[in-house]
């Protein structure tokens, strides 16, 4: 079996469901001994779980990603040298995620990034998140900064409040036809667009969704489709992330679609302990296979479902649960 210092860099090359079983199977062994709230969970909800008796990562359990704000998630005899919280609202108890080592998550965001849009170097990055800039410790500006540094691109920036100054920007890069990603908030885009409705070429929208309180939420097609009215382009793209994670999806035309080391479950909506099939909606579990030492195996509340090409939808959020995260809209 491989050492946890071998997953922790060798989730990259994943290529096959095999590969990803295997790698699963792994990490619960490791997380099943050394991870004490993931196992104290199991063992409650499984008083006679065997972590041998599992074949295949569908029959694994999954933490309850609320357990993120009231315990420290990682696993024994590793020290966190610093953590990502959740976004939130104000007001709202944060999720806090343990960092032990940076390079997974560094590995996870540049491939996957590579894997979907190619060439980091022939992109400009920019970026509007002004909640995410306001507090601290954000996984997003932490993957954010991680893709200019990449980049290199002389106009790579971020934008707190001066929409004038990011459009300006925007005008500069157009007329060049250099292709660019603003990754904005979604509640700063509908402002941005407000203020200065103009047409994109050569740059890619890239919403990660929220209104953390700052508009009312709205669904994503009513959202993209403003955006695209606004900006006079055909398609708005997102992020699927979160800070107890280390991987993210990204949408194209029919769905998210997931790196080969991230795979999305759905669970019942009545019984958590079962899983539906493609095509039906329900709870989204996530195994993350770039998630080493916190943990691995997320039972989120958020709802969805996974289609036949292995693309999901992200449809809202279970009544009660916060309004936080990355691009998680309503119903």
């Amino acid at each position: 079996m491989q050492s946890i210092d071998e997953l922790s860099t060798n989730f990259i090359s994943i290529n096959s469901e095999q590969a990803f079983n295997e790698n699963a199977l792994a990490l619960l062994q490791i997380h099943y001994k050394s991870n004490p709230v993931y196992r104290q969970y199991i063992d409650f909800l499984y008083p006679s779980f065997k972590p041998s008796s599992i074949e295949h990562y569908t029959q694994i359990p999954c933490l309850p990603i609320e357990l993120f704000k009231t315990q420290k998630v990682v696993l024994d005899g590793y020290a966190p040298i610093d953590y990502f919280t959740s976004s939130g609202t104000s007001g709202s108890e944060r999720s806090v995620h343990y960092i032990v080592n940076f390079t997974p998550y560094e590995n996870s965001f540049l491939n996957c990034f590579s894997q979907f849009w190619g060439n980091i170097e022939e992109y400009c990055i920019l970026a509007l998140l002004p909640n995410y800039m306001e507090q601290q410790h954000s996984s997003l500006i932490y993957m954010v900064q991680g893709l200019m540094q990449k980049s290199q691109h002389p106009n790579n920036g971020f934008y707190l409040h001066n929409h004038q100054a990011l459009i300006n920007t925007l005008q500069k890069l157009e007329q060049k036809k250099q292709k660019t990603i603003l990754f904005g908030v979604s509640y700063a885009l509908l402002d941005l667009s407000e203020q200065f409705p103009f047409a994109l070429n050569s740059t890619s929208i890239l919403e990660t969704g929220g209104m953390k309180g700052r508009r009312k939420e709205m669904i994503r097609e009513e959202l993209h489709a403003i955006l695209c009215e606004r900006f006079g382009c055909k398609h708005i793209f997102s992020e699927y992330g979160m800070a107890e994670l280390f991987s993210q999806a990204y949408l194209q035309k029919n769905g998210f679609i997931s790196p080969p080391w991230m795979k999305i479950l759905i669970r019942n909506m009545h019984d958590p302990l079962c899983l539906e099939e493609n095509g039906k909606s329900g709870g989204i579990n996530i195994i993350d296979l770039a998630n080493i030492y916190s943990c691995p195996f997320i039972s989120t509340q958020d709802i969805g479902k996974v289609h036949a090409d292995h693309s999901f939808e992200v449809l809202g959020r279970f009544d009660q649960s916060d309004v936080r995260g990355c691009n998680l809209l309503i119903l």
